[in-house]
């Protein structure tokens, strides 16, 4: 049976990157950490910068300071700390301190890339994890969170599909004759020919078991800056497409995260769309 502990995927990419960048890592540190109210973002002294979502709504002591206060990742401490020992919070329970720890391992994993490309997976620049995922007609199709584009393109392609989603108050009202509580996902999970799920998933820890509910055959896109750029773990558990983001400006970036932008507002102007798809699968996925 494969693993469905919370966690290893997390465990198994932060792994890698000591393999990967050897002496290197222990000279790369923290320059700047900006924690949004949609996305986190982390600079490395090397340049280059990683993201995760931000997971406000996780955080039912935000409403109080000194309770908010523990939740916190060390405010005014992060500069100059050694990028791993950042990256290691994506092993935490506190939920804001794990985004801001994905986002430093998703940094190190782009400096991963750079350093050695996967040998079996192909990086695209500025291609659509929903334009990359091959649907036929009559596929099922289920989305894991409420991820807009996404939905807006099934929509527009009059694509049935269901969404299992926490909150519904996410959704329009159009869309919820399509909404499934998170709890039906043992149900519905398994009857997708096409399963899209948000990188969120890997923050409150229910990506590994959704990767095991879907059958085997499913067509598996992971999406959002959530997703790191080192495959191998998501590979190994079904995960058939990768999209997210390489940040190209990141002084940019963590300046439209401070000023509260999304997506929107980053996309196309200090971060660009990427998919890792292997090799074997570029013919289907074009």
């Amino acid at each position: 049976m494969p693993e469905t502990d919370e966690k290893t995927i997390l465990r198994e990419t932060l792994a890698a990157i000591p393999e990967i960048l050897g002496p290197e890592l222990d000279g790369l540190m923290v320059e700047r950490a900006v924690i949004g109210l949609f996305f986190t973002g982390v600079k490395l002294s090397n340049g280059i910068a990683g993201a995760c979502a931000t997971p406000i709504k996780t955080i039912p002591e935000a409403v109080c300071c000194p309770t908010s206060a523990m939740a916190m990742p060390f405010p005014g401490k992060l500069h100059g700390r050694p990028a791993l020992d950042l990256a290691k919070e994506a092993l935490g329970d506190h939920s804001i301190r794990r985004a801001v720890g994905i986002a430093a391992m998703n940094a190190l994993a782009d400096t991963c890339w750079r350093r050695r490309p996967h040998p079996v997976t192909e990086l695209r620049l500025g291609v659509d994890a929903f334009d990359a995922t091959e649907m036929r007609p009559g596929d099922k199709v289920v989305v894991v969170g409420a991820f807009v584009p996404f939905l807006r393109e099934l929509k527009r392609r009059r694509q049935p599909f269901l969404v299992v989603e926490q909150d519904p108050a996410t959704l329009k009202a159009e869309e919820l004759p399509f909404f499934r509580p998170a709890e039906q996902a043992g149900s519905v999970v398994p009857e997708a020919d096409v399963l899209l799920i948000t990188g969120t998933t890997l923050i409150n820890d229910t990506l590994e078991e959704l990767l095991h509910l879907a059958k085997p055959v499913a067509r598996v896109t992971m999406v959002g800056p959530t997703v790191s750029l080192l495959p191998d773990a998501f590979l190994r558990r079904g995960a058939d497409i990768l999209g997210t983001v390489r940040i190209t400006a990141p002084d940019e970036f963590l300046e439209t995260l401070a000023e509260g932008g999304s997506g929107y507002h980053f996309l196309g102007r200090s971060a660009q769309k990427v998919v890792l798809v292997e090799r074997s699968g570029l013919n289907s996925a074009a």
